[in-house]
């Protein structure tokens, strides 16, 4: 029996299902670049890029095995642009009894391939990605009977299942979690070690120039591209990490630094996410450094329970809940996105910094993503879809499975509380803890009063003011609740009106126009 295996592009592992018992001498491996897929958001140029770098690198991988592809090149003349149309195509140009592929990271796109077998004339096999550590039916018992979901409880059920750090059936150390170790900002001196760069090939060329052609509207800078995108460099790229990188790693996993995009941040989150690494085998490593003294513990348990802690848990919640999850939105929150996330063009210089290194790199680390661009978000009350197809789109790690629990419910709230215990809303005063970005805005966090007053304090107080009747019963909100009490009624008048004249100032199709003068009694 003959099989088409149609592998997707953030399927590029040996091991994907689609390819566990694949015949060389019979079975034909299918691989597209459809516009469809490239155009559901207005993806960074380098998300693009290293996609379809890889998805061609994969292909000669597998070609130098011996084993038959059939490669379709987004500027083929008969593509017709969509997954189907080109599994359709596939099919009348070899004789096969079938289909096989992986279910896609997309709930969309899994929707699709529901009706493929009817549309096609032949058995269409869709099996469950197993490259991840709890299965579908895995999560599904562990949610059951759950009003809300709390990671921590399934990261400890997964260090229990894998035995990462581990001994005599508990936690090396005596405790699960050292995050409390894990929140240091950057001492002044401090230098963070260099990222590892990788140079284009002539395969990686080729993407570009075809990118800088069709995309060359796309959101964010194509070059340098320094992206790895096979199998072998990303292995480089963990070992990197995990000898410069993983040592200094939790402890200042939260910091932020002007010009100092990635500190000791893995950059391994796309390789991942794309199939050129497997979870296990990054945390075996992390662990392996730990044992061998090459890495302090809180470093490498804070990076493991990123890999099967969050990674695994916000998988778990994508799909035991969409669609209905996407269209949740508990606070109810409906302004449009403002401009300033695509142009980098704002005079708040946290989010001028992590919206340039977003645009300069298909990337920014995870405080950046929660805390800056999420942070306002949540408290400018920007729609929920809104903020998801932009981190969808900037972002080069970033596929629906992933990126849409994140922000909706860790950054946005718009689940209740499903995901996350409470909203993660910050004032300026976070910011200027973890970062230098402070120093060189021309807001002030220690400003209450006039032009100068942070617009992200001011706000903070506006959310609690605007949300209290839904947040006021949650524990975790106590504290902030109570400091909101403290102001009287003329205080928080002001805040709510000073709160609107800006948001009314902010544009969602040209740049922030000038601030509107702010005070802020508090």
């Amino acid at each position: 029996m003959a099989i088409l295996r149609f592998i997707l592009g953030d399927q590029l592992s040996r091991n994907i299902a689609t390819l566990r018992d694949l015949d060389p001498e019979r079975d034909v491996v299918l691989m597209a670049e459809v516009g469809s897929e490239s155009t559901v958001v207005g993806f960074h140029k380098q998300k693009l890029a290293f996609i379809y770098s890889g998805m061609r690198h994969f292909a000669e991988d597998l070609r130098r095995e011996g084993i038959t592809v059939d490669y379709v090149a987004l500027t083929e003349a008969d593509n017709t642009q969509n997954l189907e149309g080109e599994l359709n195509r596939a099919l009348a140009r070899h004789n096969v009894d079938g289909v096989v592929v992986t279910e896609p990271g997309a709930w969309r796109v899994k929707d699709m391939m529901t009706g493929w077998e009817s549309h096609l004339g032949v058995p269409v096999e869709v099996r469950e990605d197993d490259r991840f550590i709890c299965s579908h039916a895995r999560f599904a018992a562990w949610a059951e009977g759950r009003q809300s979901f709390r990671m921590e409880y399934f990261y400890r059920e997964m260090r229990r299942e894998t035995g990462l750090l581990m001994e005599n059936d508990g936690p090396i150390g005596g405790q699960w979690n050292f995050d409390a170790e894990n929140r240091q900002s950057l001492p002044d001196n401090y230098r963070p070690p260099e990222r590892l760069r990788f140079e284009p090939d002539a395969i990686t060329r080729a993407v570009l120039e075809l990118v800088t052609e069709r995309y060359h509207k796309n959101f964010g800078d194509l070059e340098p591209f320094e992206w790895a995108v096979t199998r072998q460099g990303a292995l480089q790229a963990l070992d990197h990490f995990i000898e410069h990188c993983l040592p200094d790693f939790g402890t200042y996993q939260d910091a932020m630094k002007s010009g100092e995009p990635f500190l000791n941040h893995g950059l391994i989150s796309p390789y991942l996410n794309i199939g050129l690494l497997d979870p296990l085998e990054v945390c075996r490593a992390a662990e392996r450094a730990y044992l061998d003294g090459q890495a302090p513990l809180n470093a490498a348990e804070g990076f493991i329970r990123q890999i099967i802690g969050w990674r695994e848990y916000v998988r778990g919640i994508y799909w035991l809940k969409m669609p209905d999850y996407a269209e949740t939105n508990h606070l109810k929150a409906n302004r449009d996105l403002p401009w300033f996330y695509w142009s980098g063009k704002t005079r708040m210089n946290c989010l001028a910094n992590a919206i340039g290194d977003t645009r300069r790199h298909a990337y920014a680390h995870h405080i950046q993503r929660l805390m800056v661009t999420g942070n306002f978000a949540l408290l400018a009350g920007i729609e929920p879809r809104q903020i998801e197809a932009w981190y969808l789109a900037v972002y080069i790690d970033a596929f629906d499975w992933v990126e849409l629990p994140n922000t909706h419910g860790m950054v946005m709230f718009a689940d209740g509380g499903l995901l996350a215990s409470k909203p993660y809303a910050a004032s300026g005063a976070y910011i200027n803890r973890m970062s230098d970005y402070c120093s060189g805005c021309v807001y002030s966090p220690a400003t209450k009063d006039g032009e100068k007053a942070c617009p992200i304090t001011l706000l903070y107080w506006n959310f609690l003011i605007e949300n209290r009747q839904k947040l006021q019963g949650n524990r975790r909100m106590a504290m902030p609740y109570r400091n909101l009490d403290r102001m009287n009624a003329t205080q928080r008048k002001s805040i709510e009106a000073r709160a609107s004249a800006f948001l009314n100032g902010l544009s969602a199709t040209e740049d922030e126009p000038e601030a509107p003068q702010m005070r802020l009694d508090v």
